[in-house]
């Protein structure tokens, strides 16, 4: 049997345009020899669509689109498309997470999902049903026979639980393994699992396992591209009995992949699990498609001649094309020379458009201003924030004027310990890099030099870090080496340390208190900080849910 692989980039809440997507997908996927095909997890609406789940007219729509889509599918091969389904039982949420049995025109059966993930950025109790509450513990029959084969359907994390894989489970039921004791010879997973470094060699370990262990074929589909903090990174794949994968897709980039169970062909590609590689893509197709599915297609950066704006820059013009990318100078009176050099090289390298536009009088206006308020007290971190919220007033405006997203330069680092300010280089529409620590900035600018011929200039990456917002000012005036910080914040967000387990790995007391003291002053901040792209396990953001108002007992 040879099944089609539909790796698409869905826009959420665009029924009529991912129906078009899977229409069109399903006819070349026929054309290459498939028999059947398979969409993503709830492909049909996106995901994920989050609160859209809450409106019943959401879910209405989502079904007369299902309807249309499998009379425009009548004359194709079956298909298995995912998306939301009407509890009609009277019992538990309104809603299922299912998938559509489509052929000859009609919708023959629907699966549904029935372990529901509530970690990190999931929530999706908030809004379905499961298979198995519904149907009162019985075990949801997700099988059906094709071409004399029996085939089992499970929903992303329904495969995600075996007993023999993971030490620790998150559910206390395994839905493939209820669904294995009908002699399966094929199991499809229908995913939408969100990207994060590393995690892909984790799901070829998990579903190979999954697959030798019971002895079928197995298949993952998974959706590609962003969707506000998620990025999707596809890499559709097949699994033979023995858990060797044999084929695979691309990885962040739509791709439909037909796959020969019987033969165990289908294209392999020699995907590239280097970090700074993944990270790469990843931000690139984040940033594009944050850009074009809310309706802009240029951004401004505002260009300080420090890594993090050079490193946004040069993302930017690789997402949206250099014409698109438009950089603003405003140097400043403890600005360096090299700063303003710096930028102008890289933009130069870049080819894109700048404006330098000087706030030494701006800031002496504010000080006029400000005189009379400001009598009795000494000069301190309010001039500095002065000097980032004019900064953030100048960019948002050519935004505003133009048309263009303004692009928060701020790091994970900055953004973890407060080192950013408030309404001045937080400001903006989107945060490209706020979940890439400052070490890992430094590696993905110098990995970037060797791919891509040099775009960020030898001296932004060789010079000491600096806001220049006083005079000789360094970032380590304020905080620790940011090795020694990136590390305790590992230990903290991801490793879920308490402080006095973080000094047992060998780090200093008074730098731990600190460093976690800080996190926890800056909550109120990150609450109010424009979406990121999700790159680490643990990130800010919609899996981060610390309280503000609170007495941290870590």
């Amino acid at each position: 049997m040879k099944i089609g692989l539909l790796q698409i980039n869905p826009v959420v809440g665009d029924l009529e345009g991912n129906a078009e997507r899977i229409l069109r997908s399903v006819e070349a996927a026929q054309a290459a020899g498939a028999h059947l095909c398979v969409t993503p997890e709830m492909a049909l609406l996106g995901y994920p669509p989050r609160d859209l789940l809450l409106y019943p007219e959401v879910v209405r729509r989502s079904q007369d689109a299902m309807l249309s889509l499998a009379r425009e599918l009548e004359n194709s091969v079956p298909v298995l498309v995912g998306a939301p389904e009407a509890n009609l039982s009277g019992v538990g949420k309104p809603v299922f997470n299912s998938a559509y049995l489509l052929m000859e025109g009609e919708i023959v059966r629907t699966f549904r999902k029935t372990l529901l993930p509530t970690y990190d950025v999931f929530d999706e109790a908030r809004y379905f049903e499961s298979a198995e509450i519904c149907c009162g513990g019985a075990n949801p029959r997700n099988t059906f026979r094709f071409m004399d084969r029996r085939i089992g359907v499970t929903i992303c994390e329904d495969a995600w639980n075996d007993k023999d894989f993971h030490a620790i489970r998150t559910y206390n039921n395994d839905p493939v393994e209820r669904i294995a004791g009908e002699h399966l010879d094929i199991v499809i997973n229908m995913a939408a699992s969100p990207f994060s470094v590393g995690k892909q060699q984790m799901r070829e370990a998990m579903l190979g396992a999954v697959a030798a262990k019971h002895k079928f074929s197995l298949v993952y589909v998974n959706q590609t591209g962003g969707n506000d903090d998620l990025v999707f990174d596809g890499r559709s794949m097949a699994v033979g009995s023995d858990g060797e994968v044999f084929a695979r897709a691309n990885g962040f980039e739509e791709e439909i992949l037909v796959v020969d169970l019987a033969e165990r062909t289908g294209r392999l590609d020699q995907d590239d699990f280097n970090p700074e590689s993944e990270t790469y893509r990843a931000l690139v197709a984040g940033l594009r498609d944050y850009l074009i599915k809310s309706g802009f297609s240029r951004a401004v950066v505002g260009l300080s001649g420090g890594i993090d704006s050079a490193l946004t820059a040069v993302l930017a013009v690789h997402a949206l094309g250099r014409g698109n990318v438009t950089g603003v100078l405003m140097p400043a009176p403890h600005s360096s020379p090299g700063s303003v050099d710096d930028s102008q090289e890289l933009a130069k390298r870049l080819g894109i458009r700048t404006y330098t536009l000087p706030i030494g009088d701006l800031m002496q206006g504010m000080e006029n201003v400000l005189e009379d308020p400001f009598t009795g007290y000494e000069p301190d971190v309010t001039e500095e924030n002065i000097q980032a919220r004019l900064r953030g007033n100048l960019l948002m405006a050519i935004s505003n004027k133009t048309g263009a997203m303004l692009l928060a330069t701020g790091n994970k680092s900055e953004l973890a310990v407060g080192y950013c300010t408030i309404y001045g280089d937080m400001a903006g529409g989107f945060a490209p890099i706020s979940d890439l620590p400052k070490t890992c900035v430094y590696r993905l600018a110098h990995w970037m030099n060797q791919e891509f011929s040099e775009p960020i200039p030898q001296a932004i990456l060789e010079k000491v870090p600096s806001a220049e917002l006083r005079p000789g000012q360094t970032d380590q005036d304020t905080l620790p080496e940011y090795a020694t910080l990136d590390a305790i914040l590992h230990l903290y967000m991801e490793e879920r340390l308490a402080g006095w387990e973080i000094v047992e790995q060998g780090y200093e007391k008074d730098v731990v208190d600190q460093v976690l003291g800080l996190v926890r002053a800056a909550e109120f901040k990150r609450r109010q900080a424009v979406p990121g792209i999700k790159l680490q396990a643990c990130s800010f953001g919609s899996g981060w849910r610390m309280p503000v108002a609170c007495k941290n007992p870590l």
